[in-house]
């Protein structure tokens, strides 16, 4: 389990309240508290790994659960079949707001552009 104080962690051991749909040994998913969409799921390792750089060999099982706890997810949520969003943001570019790396499964609505290019410096 996470050692550190990450608020993911404090989900995982069940110190923060939150809407945990699946948990094993390996992984976490709980709904998003400020969802962009009608299904916004957050997909945690029960470890830390504060970004996706910082994956190595030995966590390849863990993120294949991961992908396969979306799909799954997906279909039980019911929008499997018309399509969803699946997201993992690392670092300040890439928006990443919590380091505990996690993925975003997002979907129940047509979802707007995959990005938009802005200019900025």
């Amino acid at each position: 389990m996470v050692t550190t104080n990450t608020i993911f962690s404090k989900i995982i051991k069940h110190e923060i309240i939150a809407d945990i749909i699946y948990q094993d040994a390996l992984i976490t998913a709980f709904r998003d508290t400020s969802p962009c969409a009608p299904i916004h799921i957050l997909i945690v390792p029960n470890i830390l790994i504060p970004t996706l750089n910082d994956v190595v060999d030995d966590h390849a099982v863990m993120l294949g659960r991961m992908i396969i706890l979306a799909s799954k997810i997906a279909k039980d949520e019911g929008i499997a079949e018309d399509g969803y969003r699946v997201i993992i943001n690392c670092n300040k570019h890439g928006r990443q707001e919590i380091y505990h790396l996690h993925l975003h499964l997002i979907g129940g609505c047509l979802l707007g552009p995959m990005l938009v290019y802005r200019d900025v410096k």
